[in-house]
């Protein structure tokens, strides 16, 4: 296994350059960076004093060359790819144009808030998909089953954040149970450490159900399906008639071979927990990576964006890896050679 694991880790290097190349590229492609930013700054801020037309262009060509090389756009794509993948590699993501603040420390403020939603939504998810599909599996076609299985499509139909502002219109506006947003309430920092901990749960209810709306079907459906497939094979009909019971047969042997599906969609959702969810955070005014990356874009903050790419796209990549180290664990058959 430790070859395979050492091949997937070289493989990451080209993965990784290939896709921060196409994004950096697509970057200084698409209008609206910051330099066309700061010229409509300059155009509204000098028509508003009568000096000067929209259309014209209050910046000089000589300030207009001082803005490109500050900003890295005076040399040729590859040119400042390879520069930018330099301090990368030195752990340098450069400055934010729109926060004008290094962007690892952005990320870093960023990092407990979608830590949080993310590996509470995970440990929910798995917590409460994993029984009820097993539940659902060994009352298949019972009131219970079809009665939750409305409840788990509806869910699956929705997208996560029409969820999210159902919820915020129902619970928080006309109901006024939770509140409209914000990761932690006015009044945190006057809290007892039991009272902070308390408020910052009591505002992730609504989020942490967006969060799992759309992965809560997905997982629960996978968990059944495949428990029934194993239930019905011929490796359980020998447990019984070699004397073990229904309930050993199923904890014993179908049980964690129904796992394996799961475990491949495991190290997927690393990424998913360090920047979650644009439009979740987004309508929940959570101030996490995910809503750091929407405004970025939103913005043409590029050095962002791309510092973003960076931990996600790693994160995804090192996920794979894992998933498949899961099914291994799960599944003795698998071997890595």
């Amino acid at each position: 296994m430790s070859t395979y694991i050492i091949r997937r880790l070289l493989l990451i290097i080209p993965t990784f350059i290939g896709i921060t190349l196409m994004v950096f590229a697509i970057t200084r492609m698409v209008p609206g960076g910051p330099i066309e930013r700061m010229i409509a700054e300059a155009q509204q801020s000098s028509a508003s004093r009568g000096f000067n037309r929209m259309n014209s262009n209050p910046l000089s060509a000589v300030q207009l060359e001082e803005l490109k090389k500050y900003y890295g756009f005076d040399k040729p794509v590859i040119i400042s790819y390879g520069e930018w993948l330099g301090s990368v590699l030195v752990l340098d993501l450069g400055n934010s144009t729109r926060y004008y603040e290094p962007v690892w420390d952005l990320i870093r403020s960023k990092l407990p808030v979608s830590l949080f939603y993310g590996i509470m939504a995970m440990i929910l998810t798995y917590s409460i998909c994993i029984p009820l599909g097993v539940l659902k599996a060994l009352r298949h076609k019972t009131t219970l089953d079809n009665l939750t299985s409305v409840i788990v499509f509806i869910g699956y139909a929705i997208p996560n954040y029409v969820v999210a502002i159902i919820l915020l219109i129902t619970f928080s506006s006309w109901l006024d149970i939770f509140p409209l947003g914000g990761f932690t309430g006015s009044n945190f920092h006057e809290l007892t450490f039991g009272g902070k901990i308390i408020d910052v749960l009591y505002h992730a209810v609504l989020p942490l159900t967006a969060y799992m709306a759309g992965s809560f079907a997905v997982m629960t459906f996978m968990m059944k399906n495949s428990l029934l497939d194993y239930l019905a094979s011929d490796f359980m009909r020998t447990a019984i008639a070699k004397g073990a019971s229904y309930k050993q047969a199923v904890f014993r042997h179908a049980f964690r071979n129904s796992l394996i599906p799961l475990a491949t969609h495991f190290g997927n959702n690393i990424s998913i927990i360090l920047t979650g969810s644009y439009l979740i955070e987004k309508i929940f005014n959570i101030d996490g990576i995910g809503l750091l990356g929407l405004e970025s874009v939103v913005e043409r903050d590029y050095p962002t964006v791309l510092g973003i790419l960076v931990i996600s796209s790693l994160l995804f990549m090192i996920g794979n890896i894992l998933s498949d180290i899961c099914v291994a664990l799960v599944d003795p058959r698998v071997k890595f050679e």
